[in-house]
């Protein structure tokens, strides 16, 4: 089959080398424009437009798809299947309807459940068990098409989204090459979703990461866990940005809600709003590096009685 790629982050990098290692032709791959990274603003290729470029596929960048501004180069490629991965721009119809075995995406949930651009960090942050790999079939509505194959995973009590994120990215690739495999087969058996069981993983900012004490310790760690390692879960301490990479659970305590109860070589313990206490054991404090609590008591002290807001 000729197979045109759409996907741009390192999380599609897996899906494509998969193809391209494949029987199929990777007639091109569809990525978003470079974009300046750093505090030099150095203008930086997508990981996928890397990828590609290593691998000797046309690499293409359009700033926009609307309009049929597209679609010169999708009849010159003629694809017969679509592949996206994490490409970060919603695909018109003009696109969607025109290959053959249609458009497939690979959406890192087990849909209907975190349909969005989140799933992976608000899989972690709403306290989820398992997760998983999805491949659908596209349409119109956010990530509403038949679902195709799924693949799932325990997520575990302390893993962060970015170490998930991982894990996900090479299950999403192992997905993709059984549903192309089906796809060529003609065994596939789409599924309709239940909209009923649907729920939305909305994109991260930074203020979604703002720790709010007064909520139970299993959230907040669920939050730490979840922010890292973007845009990072963080608090005020003396009126300075606090960010907190990782934490596990305390011990019930008494004390004001916020308060640093405790700071040695174990983390800071800190209590919440049940009356509980999360102890943060990787921070980065103003004017620091992120580093493990007992790396930086060797050179720092911390207030204890100190209240994060």
């Amino acid at each position: 089959m000729r197979i045109l790629f759409m996907g741009t982050p390192d999380f599609a990098v897996p899906c494509l080398e998969v193809l391209v290692n494949s029987k199929h032709k990777v007639v091109g791959a569809v990525t978003q424009p470079d974009k300046p990274v750093g505090r030099g603003h150095k203008l930086t290729p997508p990981p996928v437009k890397k990828c590609a470029v290593e691998k000797g596929i046309d690499v293409f960048q359009p700033e926009t798809l609307k309009n049929f501004a597209f679609r010169e180069e999708l009849e010159r490629l003629a694809p017969e299947l679509i592949i996206v991965v994490a490409y970060g721009k919603i695909l018109p119809e003009y696109i969607l309807n025109y290959p053959k075995y249609g458009c497939i995406n690979i959406h890192a949930s087990l849909l209907p459940k975190y349909r969005g651009a989140g799933p992976i960090q608000w899989s972690v942050v709403n306290g989820e068990k398992k997760t998983g790999i999805t491949s659908m079939l596209m349409e119109k509505g956010l990530d509403t098409g038949d679902m195709l194959l799924k693949c799932e995973t325990e997520i575990g009590e302390y893993e962060t989204a970015d170490e998930l994120h991982d894990r996900l990215m090479v299950m999403g690739a192992e997905l993709l090459e059984k549903t192309v495999e089906c796809v060529e087969n003609g065994t596939l058996k789409p599924e309709k979703q239940n909209d009923d069981e649907a729920t939305y993983a909305p994109m991260i900012s930074k203020e979604t990461a703002k720790i709010d004490w007064e909520k139970p310790s299993k959230e907040i760690i669920c939050l730490i866990c979840g922010m890292n390692s973007w845009p990072v879960a963080h608090t005020v301490y003396e009126e300075e940005p606090l960010k907190i990479y990782r934490a596990t659970a305390g011990k019930a305590a008494k004390g004001k809600v916020g308060e640093i109860l405790c700071a040695d070589e174990n983390g800071i313990e800190i209590l919440c709003g049940d009356g509980c206490t999360v102890v943060a054991t990787e921070v980065q404090f103003s004017g620091s590096k992120r580093m493990k609590v007992r790396d930086y008591l060797n050179g720092h002290k911390i207030t204890v009685g100190e209240i994060l807001s």
